[in-house]
C-alpha cells in the first residue's frame, strides 16, 4: 500500500483568478501592445484553457479595457500617489517629473498612444481611457491645490494648470516611438519649465528638489 498522499489541487478564488488574468493581460499590453491581448494569448500566458479566460471576460474588448486601466492606474499610483503624508507638494511634483521622463517611462507612454488610437474604434476602451484621463487630471490638480493652500504654488485655476501640464507631458510622450537624441534640452525640459512658470516657481526649482528628494519619500 502506497504511503504517498495525492495532493489536492488548490483552487484560486474568483477574485484572485480574475486579478491574475488582468495582471497577465496588462503585462502583455505593456510589452507588446493592446492588440496582442486576446483570450487565447492570455490563456497561453497562464497555461490555462481559453474557456477559463472567457468565463471572467466574455469578450476580448472587456479584457483589453481592463488591462489598460490596471496598467494606467499602477502608473498613476507610482508617479503621483493619492496619499502624500511625508513630503511637500513641491517634492511630490519634482518626483513626478523625475519619474515621468526618460526611457523607463517609454513603455507606459507607448501604451497610452496605443490605447488612444484604438479607442477610436472600441467604445469600452474609450470609456476607460477617458476615466484614466480624468483620474490623472484630478490627481495632479490635487497636488497643485495642496501647494496653493500651503503657499508653495501660485495659480488662479489649479484645474486648468493641471490640464496644461498634462497636455505638455502627453505631447512629449507622443514621441516615445521615435529617436529623441537630437532634441534640444530645452524641449526635453518643456514640461518642467511650463510647470514652474504656471505655478510661480523660480526656474530650476523642480530640478533642485528632485536632486534633494529623500530616499524614503513614499510612492
Amino acid at each position: 500500500m502506497s504511503s504517498s498522499v495525492q495532493r489536492k489541487r488548490v483552487r484560486k478564488s474568483p477574485e484572485a483568478r480574475r486579478a491574475e488574468i488582468v495582471d497577465a493581460a496588462a503585462a502583455v499590453a505593456l510589452a507588446e501592445g493592446l492588440e496582442c491581448v486576446t483570450l487565447r494569448r492570455i490563456a497561453e500566458e497562464l497555461d490555462v484553457r481559453p474557456g477559463l479566460i472567457s468565463h471572467y471576460f466574455p469578450s476580448a474588448e472587456e479584457l483589453v479595457a481592463e488591462a489598460f486601466a490596471v496598467a494606467a492606474t499602477s502608473e498613476l499610483d507610482s508617479l503621483l500617489p493619492a496619499d502624500r503624508p511625508d513630503g511637500t507638494p513641491t517634492q511630490y511634483l519634482a518626483r513626478y517629473f523625475a519619474l515621468s521622463s526618460g526611457e523607463a517611462y517609454d513603455a507606459i507612454s507607448r501604451l497610452w498612444i496605443n490605447a488612444r488610437h484604438l479607442s477610436r474604434y472600441r467604445p469600452v476602451l474609450r470609456d476607460r481611457v477617458r476615466a484614466m484621463e480624468l483620474a490623472s487630471d484630478d490627481r495632479l490638480e490635487g497636488v497643485i491645490r495642496d501647494g496653493v493652500a500651503r503657499g508653495e504654488f501660485r495659480t488662479e485655476d489649479p484645474h486648468a494648470t493641471a490640464i496644461m501640464i498634462l497636455v505638455v507631458l502627453d505631447g512629449l510622450a507622443a514621441h516615445a516611438n521615435t529617436d529623441r537624441s537630437y532634441r534640444p534640452e530645452a524641449v526635453l525640459r518643456m514640461a518642467v519649465t511650463t510647470t514652474e512658470r504656471e505655478l510661480g516657481l523660480a526656474p530650476g526649482t523642480l530640478t533642485r528638489e528632485a536632486d534633494a528628494l529623500p530616499a524614503e519619500l513614499p510612492g
